[in-house]
């Protein structure tokens, strides 16, 4: 942990929604509702996805009244946002920001419960000369939040870009961007005074795409790494075994480098998107799902980070739909769970991960396939390994055995590939099998034909001595 310093809170401000360092806190996962998409469904709609889901903490850009209406009464958490179109109004003017609140947050609460408001999104690196109005604009909003004695329920902060990062990686050699040294002290001291969070967009797809092959994507994913590949801040020892780990330990670092400790962050947006252009290669549905699953469980095991274990990091996935309108490459438009018509991109589990569910791994209705075009022989070697060292479940494919095909190496792989993926995606098992698998949402196992396996797999020498738990003896008489 950070030594206390003159910015630090106390123990007793434990109060409000956010219960601040020292105090033992659980961390959250919420996500993002934006707009910019064809066919937005109605607020209604959204609030019955979010129920199905469990989700019970939300990030909205603005302060649509439709959705505040629709989220009344529910049980979950809202963060609205000042758009950045409307800094410039607010900031200048303390009337101004009493009527957004009075219009936006007073009309609404207790019904809706209003936490947080994030005041513009990314304003130093997306809209630089609007930086002198930040910090006021939410000590207005901070004034009125006072004035309708509803500044102990609801925060006020302001979305950072991990670009105000320059440097992130070593984590302990982390700062802010300079130049923004006398506005970030403002706003740092600004969360001092009223118990606020830092708010950070940690993307470490960027930070993947960005490195252009300094980092491997297991780092990315928080995937396991190659003990020859183990990331280490070398000033503090920290061994770092993902990267979003390291962008919330740099931000914690730039804040000590301007004097400031024990201001907790929380992650406004962190995701992956399912899909990219020709050059966005790591854009996949795979990815995503292996992210956002994995991200899901980081966070709510109240892990902390490597400097800060103590202190849990909630985190807003980025984001629930896929925004169409978004302008940019192909990436920028797919970062959703789910497509504007309510049908899921991929399942994720938002849940308590204590509850019993189907499938455990969040992957319901998401299958590991072998790809038909693949290269015979790859096929084969990933049949060989997924049932061998990968430890799936390959009985049902034996002899004898209900999915078993006697003319479909495809059929087969898939089995043992499906089984794999399910039992091993929670601790970073993939589906790639040497390039020879792909996300598919047929389930595999279904409508398979009962006959002998093919004589192809006589070419699988490995697949009889490396079975774990399978009657082996039984399997050679057959291939006599």
């Amino acid at each position: 942990m950070f030594p206390p310093s003159k910015g630090s809170h106390r123990e007793d401000d434990c109060i409000g929604p956010l219960c601040r360092s020292p105090c033992k806190s659980s961390a959250y996962v919420g996500i993002n509702i934006g707009n910019m998409m064809s066919n937005l469904p109605s607020a209604a709609d959204i609030v019955l996805i979010l129920k199905a889901q469990q989700i019970k903490h939300v990030r909205l850009f603005d302060a649509n009244h439709q959705m505040l209406g629709a989220l009344a009464n529910t049980g979950i958490d809202v963060m609205i946002g000042v758009p950045n179109d409307q800094l410039l109004r607010i900031g200048n003017s303390r009337s101004e920001a009493a009527d957004w609140i009075n219009k936006n947050v007073a009309a609404f609460v207790p019904e809706t419960n209003i936490t947080y408001i994030a005041v513009g999104n990314e304003i130093l690196t997306s809209i630089p000369n609007a930086a002198l109005v930040l910090v006021p604009a939410m000590q207005f909003l901070q004034s009125a939040l006072v004035a309708s004695n509803l500044n102990l329920q609801v925060k006020v902060s302001s979305p950072l870009s991990m670009d105000m990062i320059p440097k992130s990686f070593p984590p302990s050699t982390a700062t802010f961007n300079s130049s923004w040294n006398s506005v970030m002290s403002q706003y740092l001291q600004f969360l001092v005074n009223t118990g606020s969070p830092l708010m950070v967009n940690a993307q470490p797809y960027y930070g993947y795409i960005k490195g252009q092959g300094i980092y491997p994507l297991e780092y990315a994913l928080f995937q396991p790494l190659n003990p020859n590949n183990q990331i280490v801040d070398p000033n503090t020892n920290f061994y770092y075994d993902n990267m979003f780990d390291a962008m919330v330990d740099a931000a914690y670092y730039s804040m000590q480098s301007l004097n400031f400790t024990g201001i907790p962050v929380i992650v406004t947006a962190s995701g992956w998107p399912s899909q990219g252009g020709a050059n966005e290669s790591d854009a996949t549905v795979d990815n995503a799902l292996i992210y956002n699953s994995n991200l899901v469980r980081h966070v709510l095991n109240n892990s902390g980070t490597p400097s800060q274990p103590t202190t849990a990091v909630s985190t807003y996935i980025y984001e629930l739909f896929n925004e169409d309108l978004r302008p940019g490459p192909v990436s920028e438009k797919n970062w959703g769970i789910f497509f504007s018509n309510g049908t899921a991109v991929y399942s994720l589990n938002f849940g308590n991960q204590a509850v019993s569910k189907p499938d455990p791994t969040g992957l319901v209705g998401i299958f590991c396939v072998a790809n038909p075009s693949a290269d015979t022989n790859a096929l084969k070697k990933g049949l060989d390994w997924a049932c061998g060292p990968g430890e799936a479940n390959c009985t049902a494919i034996l002899p004898g055995e209900p999915c078993y095909d006697a003319s479909n190496l495809v059929a087969l792989a898939s089995y043992a590939y499906n089984d794999y993926y399910h039992r091993m995606q929670t601790s970073g098992g993939t589906c790639n099998f040497g390039n020879t698998a792909m996300i598919s949402t047929t389930n595999p196992t279904q409508d398979r034909a009962t006959a002998p396996i093919p004589a192809q797999l006589l070419a699988l020498p490995a697949l009889t001595s490396s079975l774990k738990g399978f009657n082996v003896s039984a399997l050679l008489s057959y291939f006599k």
